[in-house]
This record gives structure tokens, sequence and C-alpha cells, in this order.
């Protein structure tokens, strides 16, 4: 009897079950994107997880992208894999016709792979928006149907500017501008209409464990 050559593990069998059964489910390249996660985590126990895949459109082209939070117990390890469109394959290609040309499974499709690894300690804020319909005949437990996920670390930060005003509605003077600098590193929206009611619970259960562990 022939015996069945072992294969050796890849760093992708090592994820959890439940992190490489969502990144499948998500069905966005699921190899590559398991493979880009689990060169960033390392090793490193996984605490909680969160899988988000959009597809967007721009103008004509259709666009699709997956992200991959994971929170270890010392790092939030975010992985972001997306369509590739180069500028140069389509100079001189009219915007109508590239859609149609460019099928979502070709199999000479690029993708661009990014992972980052922040430090818990850099972690400066998380905030969860609930979106919640029909507030009047809200019941107790529900929290809506819709969150944003958003958490920053000082990366990139958004600027909003108002003009500003010393009071006086009759004064013509040019106050200059007031402004608020709002960390918005990530922002992830997680809807049970587009992504079913499993996605918001998991998305509602990742950022409580981020704001515990950082909030310690």
């Amino acid at each position: 009897m022939t015996a069945m050559p072992r294969t050796t593990p890849t760093p992708a069998d090592l994820l959890p079950h439940p992190l490489r059964r969502d990144i499948e489910r998500a069905g966005y390249y699921p190899a590559l994107v398991a493979d880009v996660v689990a060169e960033a985590v390392a090793g490193e126990d996984v605490v909680e997880h969160l899988v988000h895949q959009e597809t967007t459109f721009e103008q004509d082209e259709i666009l699709r992208h997956v992200t991959v939070l994971v929170l270890t117990p010392t790092r939030l390890v975010v992985g972001h894999v997306d369509d590739h469109v180069d500028p140069a394959s389509t100079a001189g290609v009219p915007r109508t016709g590239r859609a149609a040309d460019r099928s979502l499974d070709r199999s000479d499709a690029v993708v661009t792979a990014t992972s980052e690894s922040v430090p818990l300690r850099s972690v400066r804020g998380v905030m969860l928006t609930h979106v919640v319909g029909s507030a009047a005949a809200y019941r107790p437990g529900t929290l809506g149907g819709e969150v944003t996920v958003t958490i920053g670390w000082g990366a990139v930060s958004r600027v909003d500017l108002l003009p500003a005003t010393c009071g006086d509605q009759s004064c013509e003077a040019d106050h200059g501008y007031d402004g608020t600098v709002t960390g918005d590193d990530i922002a992830l929206r997680v809807s049970a209409d587009a992504d079913g009611p499993e996605a918001v619970a998991r998305a509602r259960a990742f950022t409580r464990a981020l704001s515990l562990t950082t909030g310690r």
C-alpha cells in the first residue's frame, strides 16, 4: 500500500477556522487573502476578527475589495485586497467599453494586497455608529440594522473646515476658518440588508472586543 504524501501546512492553515471560513464566504480570492492575513498575523493568537467584502461602482468600472481586521493580544492587523486598475492598460480606451470587457473572474486579473500592523497602544479611537430605521418602533436590544465601524490610529486624519465668525451677524471681517481634525484611518459600513444580520453582529462583536482591549 502506497503511503499518502504528507503535505506541509501553509501559514493560512494556521489561522483559526472561523477566520478562514469568513474569508472563504467573502469569495474574493480567498486563498490570496488568507495568505496575506496569515503573514501579517505571524502566528499570534487571534482574539477577534472582522471580514468585510464590498463591491463599488465607479462610473462604468466594477471594483471589488475585501478588508480583514484581526485583533491579536498586541496588535490590530489590517489586511486589504482590491482590484487593481492599471491606467496604462486603459489609456486611450473609452470608459464606456471597459466594464463590459473586464470580467470579474478573469484569469489575468491583477489585485493589490496590503497589510498594516498597528500596536494596540497606538489605536486612538474606536467608534461604532448605529443607523436605526423606524426609531419610533424601536425594539430594545436590536440596535438597528446598520453600523459603521471607524478606527483611528493617526495615520490618516480628516480635516473639516468652516468659515469662522465672531458672533456679530453684521460683521463682514474675515475671521479665517475654524476646523476639526478627526482620525479616520478606516471606516467599514455593514448593513443587514446588504451583508446580513450576522455580519452586523460580527461587526459589533469586533468593535466591542477592540474597545475593551484598547481601553485598558
